[in-house]
């Protein structure tokens, strides 16, 4: 989703957003991450280019903040929708200075704060996930038996 116009005339410059020391040129959401949009987020604009476009603005704006400050993979807009991002180098493309250009590809989208209370705190959410699931193995093999 790169973005079609510039500030200036005649740059040949790709626009470009810094997010956490990344330069943002280009965003991917992935199916899964198109999935979780639809079940957890919103169903009407459900599209890979409206996500993305959505996401755009977000970065553009500097609406998306780190969830942790030393982390830098969990991302948080507006203080309350939560996602995962990974960030690859464009082959190819540089900035003027010669610094590369990245792509950030949308992992899963996690859920909003205001819904999903137990995203205030992901470790502990986490956690719990993994202990549940476990629970939910034990038991099923006591049944199997």
């Amino acid at each position: 989703m790169k973005d079609k116009s510039t500030e200036r005339w005649g740059t040949y410059e790709t626009f470009h957003v810094e997010l956490v020391g990344k330069k943002v040129a280009d965003i991917v959401i992935t199916n899964h991450a198109r999935m979780r949009w639809i079940d957890r987020i919103e169903q009407t604009r459900s599209e890979p280019e409206e996500i993305a476009a959505f996401l755009w603005e977000c970065l553009k704006q500097g609406r998306i903040e780190p969830y942790y400050r030393n982390q830098n993979d969990v991302f948080v807009i507006d203080d309350d929708l939560v996602f995962v991002a990974e960030f690859t180098e464009l082959p190819d493309e540089t900035d003027l200075a010669g610094q590369p250009l990245h792509r950030m590809i949308v992992v899963t989208f996690l859920g909003k704060m205001s819904v999903t209370i137990e995203l205030r705190d992901l470790k502990t959410y986490y956690s719990w996930l993994r202990h549940s699931r476990r629970m939910t193995l034990i038991k099923n093999s006591r049944k199997r038996k």
